[in-house]
């Protein structure tokens, strides 16, 4: 059974764990504004010594999304504690394919994934090594039959998607990501290596979790839920999120399941 905290708030339960995985977008900010309710929570979650890590399926370095979280106005002590998708899978390209030439899927602000091997992007799908997928084309961001037909002659090279999200909601805008994509392309029989949750690489980079009680939180039962339950962690849904209409018109019960997924909690927002 799933407990709302809705009048208890987090400070009920925080004592029962020693780490916090928490998804930054949907939960401590929309794409535009932050929530100022769940800073409050970070700082106060801080106050316990207890440890968090701000845990994001963005296809860019850390460095990358601390800059935006920044301009948000999200404090420097706060922003420390981001770690990213793309954080994961640079990593992975650095110690891998770093000397291989790729096709770039994805719109200019994703560039500084791959700023220290630039040199291998080429503009031929048909003579890269492999497709680097962060997301969608800013002209071709609606239709994934774009891609599709993009894509329908090179299933026999492997995808690295930097963001296993299928769509986000930027303020009350839905918009399609890497996930997306990377989908269209499995269907298709292409290989998809992702990075993110809900794949476990990203958490055991993040930080050494071994031992420990952890608490993940998110608003996506695809990746921050489904991802926390491989690894045996208790979970909060944020139901003011990807599935605020699912759950509203169904209920957390019925939606969780029909995702395959436990939810331990269940939150409207992120409050203390």
């Amino acid at each position: 059974m799933t407990k709302n905290l809705d009048k208890d708030g987090l400070s009920s339960i925080v004592d029962n764990y020693e780490l916090f995985y928490i998804d930054l977008w949907g939960v401590v900010h929309n794409g535009i504004n932050l929530h100022i309710e769940a800073i409050k929570t970070l700082k106060e979650i801080s106050k316990k010594n207890k440890d968090y890590i701000l845990l994001t399926n963005a296809p860019r370095p850390n460095s990358s999304v601390k800059s935006f979280l920044e301009k948000l106005g999200m404090e420097e002590e706060i922003r420390n504690h981001v770690f990213t998708s793309g954080e994961a899978a640079l990593n992975y390209l650095k110690k891998n394919l770093s000397a291989k030439k790729f096709f770039h899927i994805g719109p200019p602000r994703d560039f500084d994934l791959f700023h220290y091997f630039q040199d291998k992007k080429i503009d031929s799908l048909d003579n890269c090594e492999y497709i680097l997928c962060t997301g969608l084309f800013d002209d071709q961001n609606t239709d994934l039959n774009f891609y599709k037909n993009l894509l329908e002659a090179q299933i026999k090279k492997k995808m690295i998607c930097t963001n296993p999200d299928l769509i986000v909601d930027r303020g009350s805008v839905r918009e399609l990501c890497a996930g997306s994509v990377a989908m269209v392309f499995e269907k298709m029989g292409g290989e998809v290596v992702y990075f993110g949750k809900p794949y476990p690489e990203v958490y055991n980079q993040s930080i050494d979790h071994k031992n420990k009680k952890v608490l993940s939180i998110g608003d996506n039962l695809n990746t921050d839920i489904k991802g926390a339950n491989l690894l045996n962690f208790d979970t909060l849904i944020v139901s003011n999120g990807i599935h605020k209409n699912e759950i509203e018109e169904k209920g957390i019960k019925k939606i969780s399941q029909s995702y395959e997924t436990i939810c331990n909690y269940i939150q409207t927002d992120l409050k203390w």
